[in-house]
């Protein structure tokens, strides 16, 4: 089996296709890899393409206004970005995304993947779940941005990054994702200085320990309920780092 081949395979929405048409977006697809740091696609590329993460983290970011980068969301591996390839061709993007650290990245052709969605219903199905997710969590942070304060952002964003990264350990639920307050301050809409402020009472209050991009939660329970929240459930995950 071709490394390109493993990559598709191990992406949640090939799982129901064909292994034809698993070869045919692999004869048409590219695997390319990232140093940390290096844009993927920027504002104003065509959306010809569709990318599958393989290995690594990649952000997709917007600018505001006034040159600030806002983090829009955080993509893992098997998981696909830039779907707007998917939906239309001939147009173009409006946010970027860039490696979060080494990555390497499955280009797909947008038009092989209208082809095979046209004849795959569940793979259809599963896009738009999946398009359908990522607009509700855009959507809930606009809603903070707009009525809560800052602790309040920050206390969602951590149950948020708790349900999708958090592991179970003895001290309490390590997050698996490494952010520094700079990261979590461009996702709220905040700034670094009120992040590490905040982060700071947290801790000195039981909630959190932290340390160098790295954030236990200690009381999981104590944290949402500050904010009227059940505490997420959290799948048994491994380890990891």
């Amino acid at each position: 089996m071709s490394e390109k081949l493993w990559y598709l395979k191990n992406c949640h929405l090939f799982e129901q296709l064909a292994d034809g048409d698993l070869r045919d977006i692999e004869a048409r697809s590219k695997a390319r890899t990232f140093a940390r740091g290096t844009p993927i696609y920027l504002p104003l590329d065509d959306t010809n393409a569709v990318f599958l993460l393989a290995s690594g983290r990649v952000k997709i970011c917007h600018l505001t206004p006034d040159g600030k980068q806002s983090i829009l969301a955080f993509i893992e591996p098997g998981e696909l970005f830039g779907e707007l390839a998917m939906l239309e061709t001939g147009g173009v993007r409006n946010e970027y995304a860039e490696s979060v650290e080494k990555s390497t990245i499955v280009l797909i052709p947008g038009e092989i993947m209208q082809k095979t969605m046209e004849s795959n219903a569940g793979l259809t199905l599963g896009v738009t779940k999946m398009i359908g997710m990522r607009r509700r969590r855009i959507e809930q942070r606009l809603k903070n941005l707009l009525f809560l304060s800052n602790r309040e952002r920050l206390t969602h964003l951590l149950l948020e990054l708790a349900e999708q990264y958090g592991v179970r350990e003895s001290a309490g639920l390590r997050l698996r994702i490494q952010l520094s307050h700079q990261d979590l301050a461009n996702v709220i809409g905040s700034t670094r200085e009120t992040v590490t402020v905040v982060l700071g009472e947290m801790q000195q209050e039981g909630l959190l320990s932290i340390g160098r991009r790295r954030i236990v939660i200690l009381d999981l329970g104590r944290l949402a309920g500050s904010v009227q929240r059940s505490a997420p459930s959290i799948p048994v995950r491994p380890l990891g780092r």
